[in-house]
């Protein structure tokens, strides 16, 4: 049903699509995470090695990240989100029948290229939904990937019970799944119109490196880029190392970890699928951004002092809640503050911003670890964050982009 502003949200089809094709990217990275260290041992990988297969998915991330937001504005939506889903398959069926670290390497490599449409799926809220609904609908892509990150881990070790390669042909099958279930029921969300406009802008402006410039030229965008690096750099530093602080401080085993990241993901998930969108409509973006950052630096600093474990939960509670918060409410500002044509292009800058901070953190986070001490991470991480919630104030109100065409979205199928 058409709203009053004209936009034709996406029905319940299109709307399960997106949430599997975003779910099913997280699923299977994190169905990797608990064997890809052992996998690669196999073929005489050391840590260093180990590190880099790791780093190498986030790596190309950020490389392909803004190429497929772009290209995106050009061709759709739909064929880069149904060629990211067959690929990333491939990928995965590439990784079970490795002989040998360099096809590991070539997986993760097109896993890494393959998943970087997350900016699509967000361009794709974002041409059938209205400025207010946009944090919302972002609040649902967000949800996706607290599931699959918080899922994966837990499935892919229990997989592995039957061997290295069995998490990757389940990973394999779920996007195959996903790609069928897009290919019918996924239909186009992006006008011709649209397209045409976008073509020829890139046609006058081509380069990605046009891209990053384009999008940090923006006085509405540039804050909200500089926001979601800086939140995501302290997190992945967190993540790379919190295993390594709970069994220095707690002495928790790699399950008790398992089960402290399922709990923060389920917080995250609650945040993001269910509260973020009504708190957006009453608050403001602006304010939901610099309140998630407080609370996600209160509660790493909180975390970092190494309180008794009844009050770690509180803590971590405080880091989940707080990056449930903030993400979905920094993605809906940047997408409110584009115009309809390129969409692909900002939010690809954004991704790839995440995708390179991810790839920065967790080396950070080490180097922090070994030369400072176990809870520098976590306390070096919430000081800057909650500092950096002061940059909130300078971020835009909900002042959308000029006026694109209303999304209509295209019929699906063959």
């Amino acid at each position: 049903m058409p709203r009053p502003d004209g936009r034709r949200g996406p029905g319940l089809g299109p709307r399960l699509v997106l949430f599997l094709t975003v779910f099913i990217h997280l699923l299977g990275f994190g169905l990797l995470l608990p064997v890809l260290p052992y996998y690669a041992k196999t073929y005489g990988a050391g840590g260093l090695v180990v590190g880099l297969l790791s780093a190498s998915f986030s790596f190309f991330q950020f490389l392909f990240a803004p190429v497929w937001g772009r290209l995106s504005d050009r061709v759709g939506r739909r064929p880069i989100l149904l060629g990211s889903l067959i690929v990333t398959s491939a990928s995965y069926v590439v990784f079970g029948f490795s002989h040998s670290l360099w096809l590991l390497f070539v997986s993760r490599i097109v896993a890494g290229i393959a998943g970087a449409v997350l900016p699509t799926a967000q361009t794709y809220i974002a041409d059938t939904t209205s400025p207010e609904e946009r944090t919302k609908g972002m609040g649902m892509i967000g949800a996706a990937l607290g599931l699959g990150f918080t899922f994966g881990p837990a499935i892919g070790g229990a997989l592995s019970h039957w061997g290295y390669s069995v998490p990757a042909f389940a990973s394999a099958g779920f996007a195959l799944v996903a790609a069928i279930l897009a290919f019918f029921l996924l239909p186009e969300s992006l006008s011709p119109e649209a397209r045409a406009e976008a073509a020829e802008k890139r046609r006058q402006r081509p380069g990605l490196a046009v891209a990053f410039s384009d999008a940090f030229a923006r006085p509405a965008v540039r804050p909200v880029l500089l926001l979601y690096f800086i939140g995501t750099l302290c997190f992945a530093g967190l993540e790379a190392t919190f295993a390594l602080f709970g069994h220095d401080r707690y002495g928790l085993t790699a399950m008790n970890v398992g089960y402290l990241l399922a709990y923060m993901g389920i917080l995250a998930v609650v945040m993001q699928g269910g509260l973020v969108g009504r708190l957006a409509r009453r608050f403001g973006e602006p304010r939901l951004v610099r309140s998630g950052f407080l609370l996600l630096g209160a509660g790493m600093l909180a975390a970092g002092g190494a309180p008794p474990f009844s009050w770690l939960l509180v803590a971590l509670a405080g880091v989940a809640l707080g990056n449930g918060l903030s993400s979905p409410s920094l993605a809906g500002l940047v997408s409110i503050a584009t115009a309809a044509g390129e969409q692909g292009s900002v939010l690809g800058v954004y991704q790839a911003l995440g995708s390179l901070a991810r790839t920065i953190g967790p080396f950070l986070g080490g180097l922090a670890f070994d030369t400072l001490g176990p809870t520098s991470p976590l306390w070096i991480g919430g000081t800057i964050i909650a500092i950096a919630s002061f940059l909130a104030g300078s971020l835009p109100r909900r002042q959308p982009a000029a006026a694109a065409p209303p999304a209509t979205p295209q019929p699906a199928g063959p």
